[in-house]
């Protein structure tokens, strides 16, 4: 992935500038451009100076990194107008914020109502410094995908240990064992889907020679959300990437996913991939950064 062009939203505030610093620091790192757009917290109206200091924020963006850099003009400070701006980009960086609203309770968290209208990779920052990433954390489930889900992660953290973590869904096993299926029967076939995890983590490591030395797996049991997060906690990743599949409100709400239980329990940066996104092609982004500067 070549990340040519970085969108971050924030209030402004202290608690929001860890959001400003990563893709201050992701911008220099891809020599991209960067969109400042202002996200009032909810309930809030946009106070009269933000524009000002928007724009003073971009210029030292500009003067103190020799980036390019712009304050978007100010709207109404809502999600939905951060989607407008955020269809053009390559990466959307948005500060952690867990909103306590009817709205939220059925549609979800702004990040996932932004990555349900726009389909962009959006990075979740909750860690206070811009220092590299460490340690990067893939979720995985061997599905085409996965292979650009490590290719992107790998260009987070260039610098940073990737660790491949895979957790088999146990949801059959209950289901064998709800048939009153044998003890023998359930152990065979829990061999059995560990080896196959195994084989399948082998095959995708394979694709990654160069990074051979650095290249990390695990393999857990249990919800695949919930066990991603307790590995997280256990090596001590400062950035998860996980995908998102294409979901509706309702689906979010009734089933959850992955990525809303690594974003709802986590500790650390959260980066966020549709799948749509990882398919799309050099030519398409780059038509995107062409569009997003006119």
């Amino acid at each position: 992935m070549n990340i040519k062009s970085i969108l971050v939203a924030t209030d402004l505030s202290a608690q929001e500038n860890a959001a400003v610093q990563r893709a201050w620091q992701l911008a220099d790192a891809h020599g991209a451009t960067v969109k400042l757009v202002y996200l009032a917290p909810r309930g809030q109206r946009v106070p009269p100076h933000a524009a000002s200091r928007l724009a003073n924020a971009a210029r030292q963006l500009e003067e103190g990194l020799g980036l390019r850099a712009q304050a978007a003009p100010l709207e109404a400070g809502k999600v939905a107008d951060l989607v407008a701006h955020a269809r053009d980009v390559d990466l959307v960086v948005l500060p952690h914020r867990r909103e306590r609203s009817t709205a939220a309770f059925f549609r979800g968290q702004p990040v996932l109502r932004l990555l349900r209208a726009c389909h962009r990779p959006v990075l979740v920052t909750r860690l206070g410094h811009g220092a590299h990433y460490r340690r990067v954390l893939v979720a995985v489930d061997f599905s085409p995908e996965s292979v650009a889900l490590v290719k992107l992660a790998a260009a987070f953290g260039a610098r940073a240990e990737l660790e491949l973590f895979h957790a088999i869904d146990t949801l059959d096993e209950a289901r064998l064992r709800s048939a009153e299926a044998t003890e023998h029967a359930v152990r065979l076939y829990r061999e059995k889907c560990m080896r196959h995890a195994r084989e399948r983590m082998l095959t995708l490591t394979d694709s990654f020679d160069a990074r051979r030395n650095r290249l990390l797996t695990a393999i857990g049991r249990g919800d695949p959300g919930r066990q991603t997060v307790i590995q997280q906690e256990r090596s001590g990743a400062d950035l998860v990437v996980v995908g998102k599949r294409t979901s509706s409100a309702w689906e979010d709400f009734l089933c959850g996913s992955v990525a809303h239980r690594v974003l709802s329990w986590g500790s650390s940066d959260v980066l966020v991939v549709p799948p749509a996104f990882m398919q799309a092609s050099e030519p398409v982004a780059a038509n995107r950064l062409q569009r997003a500067w006119t």
